[in-house]
């Protein structure tokens, strides 16, 4: 086959180009009316609440006060002894570890441990860069204080959401990340893990967590 017959120049000709192109097309125009499905940034915690439940996350609101003792019986009930926890200024500012190493737990910090002894923790305490409310979604930029696998190992994955997070969709996220320092790798979570490729069986929990669970901060 020569040069002229493969799919590409087939494709060109079709487009009326001689050749490819030196700069990346420009984007259309975004139809927002269309597009966005969330037109106000009212009521954006409660809209993603119900996304998110839709997507089999459990959502707790509390205020800053409950938030700890909300946690320690979320983590009783689940059977979570060993906890990391990110190296997050929010996490810090709650001093996370150290209330629930005083609680008998074991708490580590993200800095503190290895990616192999990661596999041995019951839960990773992370805190989000945002929350799409659209699709219920977490999205969390990775640094060397929170690397994205203290959400994607353990079995169980608790997140602590600000409402500072809160953004109405997609757009917007995306939007917003390509304004942000850029990062090593974005995650975005939207439920725990689950697959359905084996004889269309649906299983949670094959490659990630099984359970997410959210406090959001009123």
């Amino acid at each position: 086959m020569s040069e002229s017959d493969t799919v590409l120049d087939r494709v060109r000709r079709a487009l009326g180009r001689t050749g490819p192109l030196l700069k990346p097309p420009t984007p259309p125009a975004i139809d927002e009316p269309i597009t966005r499905l969330v037109h106000t940034d009212i009521g954006l915690p409660e809209l993603f609440a119900r996304r998110a439940e839709e997507m089999k996350m459990h959502v707790d609101a509390v205020h800053p006060e409950e938030l700890f003792g909300g946690l320690v019986e979320f983590l009783k009930a689940n059977a979570c002894h060993s906890l990391v926890l990110t190296d997050s200024p929010l996490l810090e500012r709650l001093r996370l570890a150290e209330q629930l190493n005083a609680k008998g737990f074991e708490a580590r910090r993200w800095s503190e441990i290895t990616l192999d002894g990661l596999y041995q923790f019951d839960c990773g305490i992370t805190d989000v860069t945002y929350a799409a409310a659209e699709t219920g979604s977490l999205v969390i930029r990775s640094s060397a204080a929170h690397g994205p696998a203290v959400s994607l190992v353990p079995p169980i994955h608790v997140a602590i959401l600000e409402p500072k997070n809160f953004l109405p969709d997609l757009v917007d996220l995306f939007e917003r990340l390509k304004t942000d320092a850029d990062p090593a790798s974005v995650v975005m979570i939207t439920g725990p893990s689950k697959t359905s490729d084996i004889e269309m069986n649906l299983v949670v929990g094959v490659h990630g967590p099984c359970k997410v669970q959210l406090f959001i901060l009123q």
